[in-house]
């Protein structure tokens, strides 16, 4: 098979709006506002900054010098660094089916609420239309007993615009995309937060969003919590940021880049919280209630309390409707793209297909999964439960392990640094080699022990021990047993020196060194250098 040369972004923009859209998620919007209120208000702001500048940022750097030095998907860039480690990169490969398969059908609610409030079709009861009319919800969990249109449709819809998207590629797909969308969606967010901050009772949604409770941060709940959401909010334990890294130019300034990212994101998270809180406020003073007896995060924000604010508006309803449930549109569509570009990414690298032939057998496979599963009764279900463990056991473990391995397994941290600030403009000191080594993985440890405790104590959402042994220890578990088996099989030989052994990255020191190479894959030494090819394409 013939060497394929590696997909480049077009301009440095294009790659910031890719990561800044794959970061900015249903999260930041339904997530951060209630983590901060419920963690000290105001107060929480200054956490939640220490921990993006100590472990957010810099693990986004490390996993940036992963891809830009390897220039490969998550599974063979591990490999790489010590062959054993490629079951990290399956692992992460398997967590983002999982999250794909189910973060897709929130984008199809979102995209029918978004028609539905130009009539508000949910009429007096948002809660009994979202799970009985709209979900048809089974009360119980169990196997699919049944198919629902109005979800099904939508999110063919939303398959076949992701599939599309990655099928045009990188730079003409998924980094034009971003350059419409990102904009796109800081313009109708900011249109909906002015018109949410000229409700009566906003200004009291905003004083409780932002009132500071300074004891909070003498607790080490609020402190979890901060570094927590930070890890969650960038995208990283996922191989998404390592997955586009790979794709950058060999010069490349990655740390302003992180920066960039880092607090593009934590910007729309503080305008998200304006807006949700001030919306809040609103709710609270139109029922003659207190603020903390109508905030809620996750879906319950965003399909049933919103939904009430909607209907309650004294104009303007149809048009808040639309920005709101349009934006849950753009943020989730741009991520639910970078994360099944992680799986198209590590099968093109492992059989040498071309990206057409991958998107249409692993994104068609991924999208089948979802449409078979979840416009079901059951499918909320699912969908909780999914959710709920392939974060706590997937995405965050994942990430504890990357950082132990690097850090303290292989001790690669000073060969990144290196790498990194041959490229950068801000360059990385002791520090970052502290956070990664020290903070982060002491926090993210505290974290994992807090959630098994809690786990092993009470069955999660009360659902029967055999369902979450199924559909929440069993999909997580299976995720790392995938890994393992999948890093086990051979690398066709042909394929794997086509594609990879002719790139180069520089070294410590700034010398043009050659990659290391996986131990079954020997250096052919007749391969053209790819990486005299992308300094012709520099200059």
């Amino acid at each position: 098979m013939g060497q394929q040369p590696r997909e480049q972004w077009g301009t440095r923009a294009g790659f910031l709006m890719a990561a800044i859209g794959s970061a900015i998620g249903l999260g930041n919007i339904w997530r951060f506002p209630y983590v901060a209120y419920e963690n000290g208000g105001g107060a929480f702001l200054l956490p939640y900054l220490i921990a993006m500048l100590t472990a957010g940022i810099p693990l986004l750097i490390l996993e940036y010098g992963i891809g830009h030095r390897y220039r490969s998907s998550a599974p063979l860039s591990y490999r790489r660094i010590f062959r054993p480690a490629e079951a990290i990169g399956w692992w992460q490969v398997a967590i983002c089916f999982v999250v794909a398969v189910y973060y897709a059908v929130i984008i199809a609610w979102a995209i029918r609420f978004t028609w539905f409030s130009v009539n508000q079709a949910w009429g007096d009861d948002p809660d009994g239309f979202f799970f009985n009319d709209f979900l048809q919800m089974s009360p119980e969990p169990g196997v699919v007993s049944g198919f629902v249109s109005g979800v099904a449709w939508p999110l063919v819809a939303v398959w076949f615009v992701t599939l599309a998207v990655l099928i045009i590629g990188i730079r003409r797909g998924i980094e034009i995309l971003n350059k419409i969308t990102i904009p796109l969606l800081v313009v109708l967010f900011g249109l909906l937060v002015i018109q949410a901050l000229t409700l009566d009772g906003a200004v009291v949604g905003l004083n409780a969003f932002f009132t500071p409770d300074w004891e909070a941060m003498l607790t080490g709940k609020v402190w979890i919590a901060a570094y927590g959401h930070v890890f969650f909010s960038l995208s990283i334990g996922f191989g998404i940021m390592v997955t586009y890294a790979s794709y950058l130019r060999r010069k490349s300034d990655l740390t302003g880049s992180a920066m960039v990212a880092g607090f593009a994101n934590s910007s729309f998270e503080l305008l998200a919280g304006i807006g949700v809180f001030a919306a809040l406020g609103f709710m609270a003073t139109a029922a003659g209630t207190a603020v903390d007896e109508v905030a809620t995060s996750g879906i319950g924000l965003a399909f049933i309390a919103f939904p009430q604010i909607i209907s309650s508006l004294p104009f303007g309803g149809s048009l808040f409707g639309v920005l709101f449930f349009g934006c849950l549109v753009i943020a989730g569509l741009t991520s639910l793209i970078s994360i099944v570009q992680v799986i198209v990414s590590a099968v093109q690298d492992r059989t040498g297909l071309g990206r057409t032939q991958t998107v249409l057998l692993v994104g068609g496979a991924t999208a089948l999964a979802s449409i078979l599963l979840f416009p079901t009764p059951e499918g909320l279900h699912f969908l909780d439960v999914f959710d709920h463990f392939i974060n706590q056991y997937g995405i965050a473990l994942a990430g504890l392990v990357l950082v132990i391995f690097v850090g303290w397994g292989v001790r690669k941290l000073p060969l990144f640094q290196s790498h990194v600030n041959a490229v950068s403009s801000i360059h990385l000191g002791l520090w970052w080699r502290v956070t990664l080594g020290g903070v982060t993985p002491v926090l993210l440890g505290i974290m994992m022990w807090d959630s098994l405790r809690t786990e092993l104590a009470t069955n999660y959402g009360g659902y029967p021990t055999g369902y979450l042994l199924a559909a929440g220890w069993g999909v997580a578990i299976g995720a790392i047993v995938f890994g393992v088996v999948m890093s086990c099989f051979p690398w066709k030989r042909a394929d794997a020196i086509a594609r990879h052994d002719a790139e180069r990255v520089s070294d410590e020191d700034g010398t043009p060194a050659q990659l290391e190479a996986p131990n079954d894959i020997a250096p052919s030494g007749t391969a053209v250098p790819a990486f005299d090819k992308e300094k012709e394409e520099d200059r």
